[in-house]
């Protein structure tokens, strides 16, 4: 039993380590964010059928049936949240928009009492208001050098909007009951593809791109090991798992996405910024406990 539960701790950790990297990938692949979210979701949703097909898992159609408009729904908003996160990866450093991103679980705080019938805590209510003033000191807002710098506030709210649609897929998830992880994050994966199409017909982005060696192998990692994979070892591991050790560990991702910030791309961070970032994250943990 300890070794199962060891050999998830670390599947969860390894799947964090690779989700902490995208922003790496994601600034070397010349694509608009609409067209490489649309790759990243039929490239996952592909390779998680294959994982279906070579374990022998079988689908559980009825229940897919039985929640399917909850399944569509959140799986265009995980698109529609793709776009935004590669946006501000764009706009802003990759330490600054992951930051950002990781606001979700205050969203999530906030709009359970509505939801979900759950009241907020005193702890919790600290937390919202920590992460908040930390969320103040990353955006640059009180940085008089920001503006010439990495913390574009449009990449800032283009990372809020990102973690206001996580947040909206967290709770339509306490919705989605008796789907199987797999079967669920396949269809999600491929309703977050499908509702590109459109978008990209409209903003005239559908169509090939000539891609040099690098920036497919890039793409070709993020379709299969940042999604596929990574979503592969994630869901497989959090059923064996305690939901707090699977939140808790979540947060490796942002602390691995600001260390590569600072330390592979040299983004610079102010004081103010690593202040914010601790705040942040420490209050989001706080809040899990």
């Amino acid at each position: 039993m300890r070794k199962n539960q060891n050999a998830a701790i670390a599947a969860i950790v390894i799947s964090m380590l690779i989700f902490g990297t995208i922003g790496i990938f994601r600034r070397s692949i010349d694509l608009p964010s609409e067209v490489l979210s649309f790759a990243r979701g039929v490239m996952g949703s592909l390779f998680l059928l294959l994982v279906m097909k070579v374990s022998g898992k079988e689908h559980d159609r009825a229940a897919v049936r039985r929640m399917l408009p909850l399944l569509l729904l959140s799986g265009a908003l995980i698109g529609i949240n793709w776009i935004l996160l590669f946006e501000a990866y764009i706009y802003t450093s990759v330490a600054v928009a992951t930051l950002c991103y990781y606001m979700a679980p205050v969203f999530v705080i906030l709009a359970s009492p509505l939801l979900l019938h759950e009241k907020i805590t005193r702890r919790k209510g600290i937390c919202v208001i920590v992460s908040v003033i930390g969320m103040v000191l990353v955006s640059g807002i009180l940085d008089p050098g920001a503006a010439a710098g990495s913390a574009s506030f449009k990449g800032v709210l283009l990372g809020l909007g990102a973690a206001a649609l996580y947040a909206s897929v967290v709770l339509l998830n306490k919705k989605i009951t008796g789907v199987p992880v797999y079967d669920k994050t396949i269809l999600q994966l491929s309703a977050a593809s499908a509702v590109m199409i459109p978008y990209m017909l409209a903003t005239g982005t559908l169509h090939t791109y000539p891609l040099k060696t690098g920036q497919l192998l890039a793409l070709l990692t993020v379709g299969i090991v940042h999604t596929g994979i990574a979503y592969a070892m994630y869901f497989g591991a959090i059923e064996k798992l305690p939901a707090q050790t699977c939140a808790l560990l979540s947060y490796i991702d942002p602390v691995t996405a600001v260390l590569l910030s600072a330390g592979l791309l040299h983004e610079p961070m102010s004081a103010l910024t690593v202040l914010g970032a601790v705040l942040i994250l420490g209050s989001a943990i706080a809040a899990e406990l």
